[in-house]
């Protein structure tokens, strides 16, 4: 939903986020990148269509990022904080959705200050952003009416999103640091510890500890527990390394560890969860 050019991936091409069932085919994910100066404040929009069997139900999973999201659908219209820990959405029926996945420098700025009273739940989309979140959501539900396949209808609730939040824009510079920081957690995995971020950053834990939770509602360690959790999922799925070779390069002490912290946020096992993907 970028305004201009972008990038469309039109099936779902699983990120190491989301802890997909590869037997799910309940529904079609189209994602497109931004350009432009909405980039600074929107890093993805994802448009699932779903058609889910009379008296079935598909629960999607997902280790979520250190952003908050915008989704509006037919029923509902939400701002998210981050789920601390496993985000399950369940679809039934037939349905669409349109969301955005913020950067991490827009949640504070969409929620008009900090966003720790939001982690871990959501409220309507016009507490936070007013009459245009009444707006956009009438504007994208009639953009998505006669096909939500369309890519013109696409391109509408992209335009809506576009209008609704360019004022939010430019970002400040507190913003611009922790976008900073959570692109280094997320491309460095030896950092592991958070005096390691202090170092790279020239903050102290305390102030590092205030930022994180003002404009993600967060911790560092959660950050750094986040990418590790995330990223063994991604070589589970893909059978790259044994379980033993995964606790390694990830930093944990031994696999026992990796173990208790993969099943402690996804319910599964490490084993569990790789077995799905055995064929």
């Amino acid at each position: 939903m970028e305004p201009d050019s972008a990038a469309v991936h039109p099936r779902d091409a699983v990120e190491r986020a989301h802890l997909r069932d590869p037997r799910d085919a309940s529904h079609v994910m189209y994602r497109y990148e931004v350009t432009g100066p909405l980039a600074a404040l929107v890093q993805r929009f994802w448009i699932p269509v779903w058609s889910v069997p009379p008296g079935e139900e598909a629960v999607q999973r997902v280790l979520q990022y250190p952003v908050c999201l915008l989704v509006v659908a037919p029923g509902y219209a939400r701002f998210y904080g981050v789920v601390s820990g496993l985000s399950t959405t369940t679809l039934t029926g037939d349905g669409w959705a349109v969301g955005v996945m913020l950067t991490p420098a827009a949640g504070a700025l969409v929620a008009g200050g900090p966003v720790a009273a939001y982690t871990d739940r959501h409220v309507d989309v016009g507490e936070v952003l007013g009459d245009d979140g009444a707006r956009l959501a009438a504007r994208v539900r009639a953009a998505m009416a006669a096909d939500p396949h369309s890519p013109a209808a696409h391109a509408e609730a992209r335009a809506a999103y576009d209008d609704a939040l360019r004022r939010f824009l430019p970002v400040d510079e507190e913003g611009a640091l922790v976008d900073r920081l959570v692109a280094l957690v997320e491309s460095r995995p030896d950092l592991t510890r958070v005096d390691q971020l202090c170092a790279e950053t020239g903050l102290s834990e305390r102030a590092l500890q205030r930022l994180v939770s003002r404009r993600l509602g967060l911790t560092p360690k959660w950050l750094v527990q986040r990418r590790r959790l995330q990223e063994a999922a991604g070589r589970l799925r893909d059978r790259t390394a044994t379980l033993a070779g995964v606790a390694a390069d990830l930093g944990y002490a031994d696999q026992p560890h990796l173990t208790r912290d993969f099943a402690r946020v996804t319910g599964m096992t490490p084993g569990e969860f790789a077995a799905r993907y055995a064929t």
